[in-house]
């Protein structure tokens, strides 16, 4: 048994988790800062994290540019490797953004900046949990990786505590979390009785001595996948998702929409990847592949997904509750990478969740300082906005025409590159239905432009301009140019997104 062969974990282990070291640290001083403070001055806080974001963010940046092998850490639970670096960008991109645009958010701060400042380090605590996901090699570090990010996501979802929204969308949040974690649990007990083995690679060894039934595999496969799914919101585990990103502010929204989908994708791929495949590559994992067809189910999935949380989107006139169907569409998109087995299609969705990540936090935020102003997320009173915010509207613009998927947005790329490889493994059904669900994206998208641009406000509604705090520029500015570049100039980040799937390592 793996248990009885425990490597201890050593201080040179730091070496190479540097920048989940970094946010740790930071989460701590932002909380001590916190309470030196008395809870009276939000800004240290906000610095310390600030700080501490850029500096994990730099640490990542370098160990990027350096390269080299895949490093197994703490005990071997966790795997330092390409895909890891990538995601770590991506995660600390997020907790950034947020971090910045909350400062100027009254939903987080209040009117007169009365509320305290423990959002800032929850999502400094958020994004280093993140990161563990993606580096989780063993089912023990999957498990606690997922439950601290539901942690945080429980209380951040009910941040504003004397709005009974709030409050009911955590309450939600808790619930399904709760149900979903106890099923994946004992799904990933049923594994390790079958396997023996917890560390991602023993599992594959124990499936690949022939002694496990498929049936028992393939019920305890579904039971991993409701957990990982709920993470994803993926169909038939999303009920939680509309609810919580209406009721929660909306900066947590925004990276709820991001980052735990992100984490989820990362943990997924170098679960399924290891423990169900042979990594990337159709004809070493086709004696995994016989005993449960999993892509098979991953398709079904994606499918299923992509439709629901498209056409659900069309009835929606609360622009929050619209992009959260919106979100469980794009996973929809993701997945349909997922059930090729090959490297294009890996590398097809992280590319795809890097845009995405651009394109949908720029979008949350818009409503976010729409709503600083309007006090209001209802489509009805969007009437008019594009020429009471100009800059403004035409972000917005960016944002949705690159969520719909049109050139030259970086959607676009993500879309092509997705389609790309679903068609060179022949998936042509998923392809054309993908295909059709996009166009019932553009209708419900442009619904939104329509209402900023071509629609009257009503008699005697207010219509001077808004004036939007230079900061939510700049964040806002910072999102929506490589969203608009990647769309034409996309060749570096398809480098580094098939570096990082080159450099994944399915077999430590």
């Amino acid at each position: 048994m793996e248990l009885l062969n425990l490597n201890i974990p050593s201080w040179s282990d730091l070496a190479y988790w540097r920048p989940e070291a970094i946010l740790c640290g930071t989460f701590l001083a932002a909380l001590l800062g916190d309470l030196i403070g008395r809870g009276r001055r939000p800004a240290i806080s906000f610095v310390i994290s600030v700080f501490g974001l850029i500096t994990a963010g730099a640490y990542s940046v370098a160990a990027v540019l350096h390269g080299g092998a895949a490093h197994t850490i703490m005990g071997d639970l966790i795997i330092v490797d390409g895909m890891a670096a990538f995601f770590r960008l991506l995660f600390i991109l997020a907790g950034l953004a947020t971090v910045l645009f909350s400062w100027t958010a009254e939903e987080i701060m209040g009117r007169k900046r009365e509320n305290k400042a423990e959002f800032f380090y929850l999502t400094v605590l958020m994004t280093a949990a993140m990161m563990v996901m993606a580096e989780a090699r063993d089912l023990l570090m999957l498990f606690l990786s997922m439950e601290a990010v539901g942690l945080v996501s429980y209380v951040m979802a009910g941040y504003m505590r004397t709005s009974l929204r709030s409050t009911e969308a955590s309450l939600k949040y808790v619930i399904f979390g709760a149900v979903s974690s106890g099923i994946m649990l004992y799904g990933l007990s049923l594994l390790y009785g079958m396997t023996g083995a917890m560390t991602f690679d023993g599992i594959r060894a124990g499936l690949l001595a022939g002694e496990v039934n498929g049936l028992s595999l393939l019920i305890t496969v579904i039971l991993i996948l409701a957990g990982m799914s709920y993470k994803i919101a993926a169909v038939p585990f999303h009920f939680w998702c509309p609810d919580v990103y209406e009721g929660a502010p909306t900066p947590v929204a925004a990276i709820f929409s991001v980052g735990p989908k992100a984490a989820g994708f990362a943990l997924m791929i170098r679960f399924f990847y290891t423990t169900l495949a042979a990594g990337a590559d159709p004809s070493a994992s086709a004696p995994l592949i016989e005993l449960i067809n999993w892509p098979l189910l991953m398709a079904v999935i994606a499918a299923v997904t992509m439709t629901y949380g498209n056409l659900v989107a069309l009835r929606q006139l609360n622009v929050k509750r619209m992009l959260a169907y919106s979100s469980i569409s794009h996973v929809g998109y993701l997945l349909m990478g997922f059930v090729l087995l090959t490297d294009a299609g890996l590398a097809a969705i992280l590319f795809y969740l890097a845009v995405y990540t651009l394109m949908n936090l720029g979008a949350f935020f818009v409503v976010v300082a729409l709503n600083n102003h309007i006090k209001s997320e209802e489509l009805d009173d969007y009437a008019g906005i594009g020429f009471r915010a100009p800059w403004l509207g035409t972000m917005m613009v960016i944002f949705l025409a690159s969520l719909t998927g049109v050139p030259p947005f970086a959607g676009f790329a993500g879309k092509f590159y997705v389609f790309t490889a679903v068609m060179d493994r022949q998936w042509f059904w998923l392809a054309i239905l993908a295909a059709l669900n996009s166009v019932v994206g553009l209708y419900y998208y442009f619904r939104v432009v329509k209402a900023m641009f071509l629609t009257r406000p009503a008699e005697g509604a207010d219509t001077t301009p808004l004036k939007i705090h230079w900061l939510q520029y700049t964040v806002l500015a910072v999102l929506a140019v490589p969203t608009l570049v990647l769309g034409f100039w996309f060749g570096p980040l398809k480098v580094l997104a098939d570096q990082a799937i080159g450099l994944l390592s399915t077999g430590m």
